[in-house]
């Protein structure tokens, strides 16, 4: 049951940068890049409202969940579980 990360869709939607994100929310490019390609333990509430403040959007069009027939279907096999 993977959790899939669309900020890129959301911050490409509103032509904005990783650094320009990064530095609108105070967080490193590099963080950033991590939450984008799912790279990630966990988010902090605050951040999340964060972007979601400044890309004017909800959780839910950042954070997406699919079944894994679906995500294997879309990326081809499911993520490594740590």
């Amino acid at each position: 049951m993977p959790i899939v990360m669309r900020l890129d869709r959301v911050m490409a939607d509103r032509k904005m940068t990783s650094l320009e994100l990064a530095e609108q929310i105070g967080i490193s490019p590099v963080n950033v890049s991590r939450i984008k390609t799912g790279r990630l333990k966990g988010i902090r509430f605050s951040t999340l409202t964060a972007m979601c403040e400044v890309l004017h959007c909800k959780p839910g069009d950042i954070i997406d969940w699919m079944d894994d027939e679906e995500y294997i279907e879309t990326f081809g096999s499911l993520p490594e579980q740590e």
